[in-house]
């Protein structure tokens, strides 16, 4: 296949995003000459415009003409898009009724076919489509320039004065509360180990969760603990700089745990009623806090009973997970 441009429909989500750089930086390897352009969200093009692998981030197609085009997303419209497009080659798997849309309907794997974690999900799509003659190893995912992000995000905290080492806190999760730890609780937890580290708090969220951020930068102020409530104040480049900077790193399963993991970052990831053998954070220094209730993973956005996967974890679990990573 000597391709020489190729498109890839990049995911829908910032976690998805970071879990599917092996499979294009494996899509780099094996076509290391070809022009590759990856269509993204707005939401998620800063992560894949920082990456040496890719050539080119689009928010539309436009009228560029592509030899082939890898489609991360099982929708219907991603293939419907591609095909529209006039791209010849159109390689997905056979997934919600979109078969005919693809020159390659692949077939999606089944459970225990491949390891567990979401990466090799992505990765087996290239492998079954002959890009790929084995699967890599599941070594750590990390985003590149990550020393250069922290030294730009040491930079933004020094000028909104903080100082001393920061405790990041993500308590938000996009389109699920049953992942949503106790914001009551991640704020006691980072009270307790910015006052081992002798630091501050910053908490990052979208701008829907504002206000929920701001309560809980309330409460790390009454604690007093010097706290920034940045939620929907930074574009997703200006937290990636910002989080690298952080000492250690609290939240949820959702993107900006694997972010902060991504980059080196030591990250305490609460999970409840989510798998965290598919989405555990994939970088070298983390942990996972959860209670392994009868009822988990159950993988619902809403805990029909009492949310007890998550009211079981306790803010000093947390808080030691994250002390005895940093030690």
């Amino acid at each position: 296949m000597a391709w020489t441009k190729i498109l890839v429909r990049g995911t829908n989500w910032l976690g998805d995003a970071v879990m599917s750089l092996a499979a294009l930086r494996a899509l780099r390897q094996r076509y290391p000459e070809a022009r590759i352009a990856v269509l993204a969200r707005g939401w998620v093009a800063d992560l894949y415009r920082r990456e040496p692998c890719v050539d080119e981030v689009l928010l539309a197609l436009g009228g560029q003409r592509f030899d082939a085009v890898m489609l991360l997303p099982n929708s219907f419209k991603s293939a419907l898009d591609a095909r529209l497009a006039g791209i010849p080659r159109r390689i997905g798997y056979n997934r919600d009724g979109r078969g005919f849309l693809l020159t390659d309907r692949i077939r999606p794997p089944k459970p225990g076919e491949t390891p567990p974690h979401e990466r090799f999900y992505y990765l087996e799509l290239l492998r079954r489509a002959g890009i790929l003659d084995a699967l890599p190893p599941a070594e750590p995912i990390l985003l590149h320039a990550a020393d250069e992000a922290r030294r730009t995000g040491l930079a933004l905290f020094d000028q909104m004065g903080m100082k001393g080492p920061v405790v990041g806190v993500s308590p938000g999760a996009q389109n699920s509360r049953a992942k949503q730890w106790l914001p009551e609780r991640f704020a006691e937890s980072a009270v307790r180990i910015a006052a081992a580290l002798g630091g501050g708090v910053a908490i990052f969220g979208s701008p829907a969760e504002r206000a929920l951020c701001q309560r809980m930068a309330g409460a790390v102020r009454r604690a007093g603990v010097q706290v920034l409530s940045l939620a929907g104040e930074t574009t997703l480049a200006q937290f990636i700089d910002l989080a690298a900077a952080c000492r250690v790193f609290l939240t949820n399963d959702a993107g900006a745990m694997h972010v902060a993991s991504a980059l080196g970052v030591a990250t305490v990831a609460v999970f409840g009623p989510t798998d965290f053998a598919a989405t555990a954070p994939a970088g070298p220094v983390s942990r996972i806090v959860r209670e392994p209730v009868e009822c988990s993973p159950c993988m619902l956005r809403d805990c029909p009973i009492d949310h007890r996967c998550m009211t079981a974890i306790t803010a000093e679990r947390v808080a030691e997970a994250a002390l005895e990573l940093v030690k």
